[in-house]
């Protein structure tokens, strides 16, 4: 069981592929998909979730072919979280949860227990008559999770759940993204390293429709010992000239000085100290260094 996807295509006009022969295995608790805009990520979330219709290659969902006869089995095997919510503005909280209930075709007992479980596990249950027009945008986040989750299904898709969130509301869709991955496959969609670093342990980085790495943290960040660096720079003009020819991960200015974390394939020219590797390094690293000195 889970979802297998093979030689994965999807070409629109004049034969620009948002996604090029993608190969992926997911079978169990949060796998991470990671990549800059445009990589293609919410391409692959709408193909498995019957929105799109791929060009070629094939996928299966828990078993089920991923083609239109199925489309209904599928829907019900999973539940889908999108960027973009389209909660009814002067409908309450448990108005819209009672309306995807009938929607997905529940009877209303088995909805109203779903609904008053998932109120109490998001912390909605003493906001629930409020509007949606009155909720934070983390509460939105909340309620467009239960709407995933209503009818029960074993794969819950998420795409950039904590965008725009403080980091207070942050950490709580991701713990409660880590609580529904327990019995559930999670496809955690984000270009926030932090939020995948702290809740999953599998990932595919995308970038421009293909797959620049499939495997754990761990070993992605392994993958980068030895090839992320701090270093002081005097002024901008040299961070500018700096720049052209490093991954710069971050910058920090203190007194007259500035401090440059980054990630370089081999042992730079310059007086710097080898650092240890974080996700964020890992990731730079992948993307714009390892396979790619070009861009340098």
């Amino acid at each position: 069981m889970g979802i297998e996807i093979r030689n994965l295509v999807m070409e629109y006009k004049k034969g620009i592929k948002s996604l090029n022969h993608i190969n992926l295995s997911i079978e169990h608790g949060i796998y991470g998909l990671l990549g800059e805009n445009g990589a293609g990520k919410t391409t692959l979330m709408k193909i498995l979730v019957t929105l799109l219709t791929p060009t070629e290659g094939e996928v299966k969902i828990n078993g089920l072919q991923l083609e239109k006869k199925n489309y209904e089995a599928i829907k019900k095997q999973i539940g889908y979280l999108p960027q973009e919510l389209g909660l009814y503005p002067n409908m309450t909280v448990r108005e819209s949860l009672e309306y995807v209930g009938i929607m997905c075709g529940m009877e209303k007992k088995a909805y109203t227990r779903q609904i008053d479980f998932y109120l109490e596990k998001t912390g909605l249950l003493e906001h629930q008559q409020k509007k949606n027009k009155q909720l934070s945008g983390g509460m939105k986040r909340r309620v467009g999770l239960v709407q995933a989750l209503l009818h029960e299904p074993n794969i819950l898709i998420v795409d950039e759940p904590t965008t725009g969130l403080d980091p207070e509301e942050r950490i709580r869709i991701r713990n409660l993204l880590v609580d529904f991955a327990a019995d559930k496959i999670v496809l955690f969609s984000t270009h926030v390293t932090e939020d995948l670093a702290a809740t999953c342990e599998q990932l595919c980085i995308m970038r421009k429709g293909e797959i620049a790495y499939n495997g754990t943290i761990s070993k992605l960040i392994e993958n980068t010992q030895n090839h992320v660096f701090c270093c002081t720079l005097l002024n901008e003009q040299e961070f500018s000239l700096f720049q052209q020819k490093y991954k710069v991960a971050s910058k920090i200015y203190k007194a007259k000085e500035i401090e440059v974390r980054f990630v370089c394939d081999r042992i730079p020219g310059i007086p710097c100290n080898l650092c240890e590797p974080t996700l964020e390094d890992a990731y730079l690293y992948s993307l714009y260094v390892k396979d790619d000195q070009k861009h340098f």
